[in-house]
């Protein structure tokens, strides 16, 4: 069948890619500092973060949320 080796190869190009991403090293001390910073954070404005959250789960149920007006409090 022609389709077994290219199923070996992709299976080999995944193993090599998962390998890949095993030899990364945590960071050491003098690049804590660098990550700790809140512009490195997913939601470094946490008041914004936190208020948008209310508002998903205000409108959870509903159409809409996150930017988009409409929700199934009758507040458009």
């Amino acid at each position: 069948m022609r389709s077994e080796p290219l199923r070996r190869m992709v299976l080999i190009v995944a193993l090599l890619a998962l390998g890949g991403c095993a030899s990364f090293d945590p960071p050491q001390a003098w690049e804590r500092g660098e990550l700790a910073r809140p512009s490195m954070q997913f939601d470094y404005d946490r008041l914004n973060a936190r208020t948008q959250a209310h508002i998903y789960t205000s409108k959870e149920a509903a159409f809409g949320g996150y930017g988009v007006g409409g929700g199934g409090c009758g507040c458009n």
